[in-house]
């Protein structure tokens, strides 16, 4: 494998030194012309991989992300397997498991877990049509952010297809939740995101913080906050054999009332920025944008697609739409 080259790589490669890049041309449909404000299907111009620790088995995993044909969404292919249970689509139905982190799978019992930093960097990006292969079961860690899987998106670049871009325009009011943790979406012209979390931590306290779209807020703004955990808990995992691959490196790491990474948060409400991250990635699984007003309290990936049950649980909740260059939708 060969690092990515190009102008700007030393200062790429030194900000994410733990990726090792691969990258191939294969370009599939052509670049054409947006018409109006309807925006069209995306997917990657060429091929990029970068290898990684796996967040809780620990052991070293290659990851390649390849361009994919219109209308064929996200898939993620498990090249350590063989024949149909290889590939396992990425969505909202597929997944298995919200235990610490999101999780899909197929019929034939393959998983792979850790995928919603990866997804929230494709939502962000607005990536449509993607094939993720991965050798493991498990999406590599990173640093703990969507930040090093929108840097590969960049390097390989995004093609615009030929196809109009979906999204799932949210009608009316669903809430899912109790009294301690809730979420709900209602409708509006277009995505918005209210999150607010507490923890009894003078470390992070409550925060509360608003999003809207994505694209280059997301970028500056959302994708570079790291997930976050309890050195308590931590320690919990460790001994019953997950978080094996946990860092510092790729995690904040709240010990007795404080922070213990030496170079201390990205943003000063990172907890509340990486509960949106999660998020994104989670509400994504809808199959495309979607475009309605979020509101959060306490919500975690469990709440995340229990959400997008029931809205697809009622068909008087949504409709399928195009979706317009800011966001909003143009109807079928």
């Amino acid at each position: 494998m060969t690092r990515w080259a190009g102008s700007n790589s030393f200062d790429l490669y030194r900000m994410y030194p733990f990726i090792t890049f691969r990258r191939r041309e294969e370009i599939h449909g052509e670049h054409i012309v947006k018409t109006a404000d309807l925006t069209n299907q995306r997917t990657l111009k060429t091929e990029i991989g970068c290898t990684g620790v796996a967040l809780h088995s620990g052991r070293k995993t290659s990851l390649t992300l390849k361009p994919a044909e219109e209308n064929t969404g996200i898939r993620i292919c498990r090249t350590d397997l063989f024949n149909g249970a290889r590939e396992i689509i990425v969505n909202w139905q597929t997944v298995v498991d919200t235990r610490l982190a999101t999780t899909v799978g197929n019929d034939h019992g393959a998983t792979v877990g850790t995928i919603e930093h990866l997804i929230a960097a494709l939502a962000g990006c607005e990536i449509d049509n993607i094939l993720i292969e991965v050798d493991g079961p498990e999406i590599p860690i990173m640093d703990g952010s969507a930040a090093p899987f929108v840097f590969l998106i960049e390097c390989a670049g995004v093609l615009e297809q030929n196809s109009a871009r979906r999204g799932i325009k949210i009608l009316k009011t669903i809430t899912v939740g109790n009294g301690q943790r809730s979420l709900s979406i209602s409708p509006s012209e277009e995505f918005s995101l209210d999150f607010e979390i507490g923890f009894d931590t003078s470390a992070i306290d409550c925060q509360e913080r608003f999003f809207a779209r994505t694209g280059e807020n997301f970028k500056s703004d959302i994708a570079r906050a790291r997930t976050f955990g309890f050195e308590r808990e931590v320690n919990a995992m460790r001994d019953a054999g997950l978080a094996l691959g946990g860092s510092l490196q790729n995690a904040v790491v709240i010990g007795d009332e404080k922070i213990l990474n030496e170079e201390g948060l990205r943003y000063g409400d990172e907890f509340v920025r990486h509960k949106i991250l999660d998020c994104i990635g989670d509400l994504y699984l809808a199959g495309g944008p979607v475009i309605g007003a979020v509101r959060a309290s306490r919500s975690g990936h469990a709440l995340n697609n229990e959400l997008l049950q029931a809205i697809f649980a009622d068909d008087t909740a949504w409709k399928d739409v195009k979706v317009a260059s800011n966001g909003k939708a143009i109807n079928i």
